[in-house]
């Protein structure tokens, strides 16, 4: 049993020593290594959002109904009815019970006017009277329940309600984006959305190329000196293991801007990049594949948020996030 113990606290060792050595493999892979890190400003802890292409910001949002009043002319059932009926059956069939058992000889006694067995005249009588009684009572409760609903309904009269549908709710991250571009613009006019992307992409080539090469230099200035000192990091850590992350066929797919935000004389834009690449990772000795595959291309999307004083200034990676 004790052997058993050991056996299994040791392969659970094995494995989470396995998770972490993978997790440490894959941080490797590609510039940002497929994690989060980096700084959004005041938006570090909150998730990005999706561009306004995919989230449809300006979709409308759906109506909500407004409750519909009862229309007066609606008249519930009167509850009385029903308790008066509960009560005239419980007598009649309590009554009918006691004389079918009385008629069967289970009491004793004489039963009727004769005092022979059976359902005798008196009962005949009492039954009629019961029933009579129970009629008046109900059909009273009824004109009385319908007067107090005619007098309620007139005192209480009002047109009905018919549905109206809610405006269109606006305000959602195309509205926010598109308040954030303006901000962005109003320091630096000649800010154009399509530049803006092009040099995104650029970087983002060119920071993949220095990734490889394993030296940040040719695009220290196109880096925060959070998110260089993040990439040399993980550079160090690859040279110390004699590995190299070797990058091909990139081919970015899109890359669209999803936030934009200023804040603290900052501008911030976040844009959305899709793309594939092969991503392995070899060892710079032996050549051999220790990650990755250098034929099954890998896809992703992935935030990187772009910040510079406000003004016409140079932009630079701040943060990547994952999707």
């Amino acid at each position: 049993m004790k052997h058993a113990t050991m056996c299994t606290i040791t392969l659970l060792v094995v494995a989470l020593l396995a998770g972490m050595t993978v997790a440490t493999m894959n941080a490797e892979a590609r510039a940002g290594g497929g994690g989060s890190m980096g700084s959004r400003g005041s938006r570090s802890y909150s998730r990005p959002v999706a561009p306004p292409s995919q989230s449809s910001p300006y979709q409308q949002a759906a109506p909500q109904q407004r409750p519909v009043s009862p229309s007066p002319f609606q008249t519930p059932q009167p509850a009385g009815g029903g308790f008066f009926r509960s009560m005239a059956g419980g007598l009649v069939g309590g009554m009918l019970g006691g004389m079918l058992f009385r008629g069967l000889g289970f009491a004793g006694g004489g039963g009727g006017i004769g005092g022979g067995g059976g359902i005798g005249l008196f009962e005949i009588l009492l039954i009629g009277g019961i029933i009579y009684f129970i009629y008046r009572m109900v059909k009273r409760g009824r004109s009385e329940t319908v007067a107090s609903q005619n007098v309620y309904n007139m005192d209480n009269y009002r047109e009905p309600v018919t549905y109206q549908p809610e405006a269109p709710a606006y305000g959602g991250p195309g509205d926010d984006l598109a308040a954030g571009l303006a901000h962005v613009r109003q320091m630096d006019p000649a800010f154009n959305e399509q530049r803006f992307t092009d040099l995104v992409m650029d970087i983002f080539f060119k920071i993949q190329g220095a990734w490889m090469n394993r030296d940040l230099t040719p695009v220290t200035g196109l880096l925060t000196r959070d998110m260089k000192g993040i990439f040399q990091g993980d550079i160090d850590r690859l040279v110390r293991e004699h590995r190299i992350n070797r990058l091909e066929n990139i081919a970015v797919r899109s890359v669209e801007i999803s936030e934009a935000w200023q804040e603290s004389g900052q501008d911030y834009i976040t844009v959305m990049i899709y793309a594939n690449l092969l991503d392995y990772t070899t060892d710079d000795t032996s050549g051999q594949v220790v990650e990755g595959s250098k034929t099954d291309p890998v896809k992703f999307e992935e935030y990187w948020t772009f910040t510079r004083p406000v003004g016409n200034n140079p932009w630079q990676l701040s943060a990547i996030n994952q999707k």
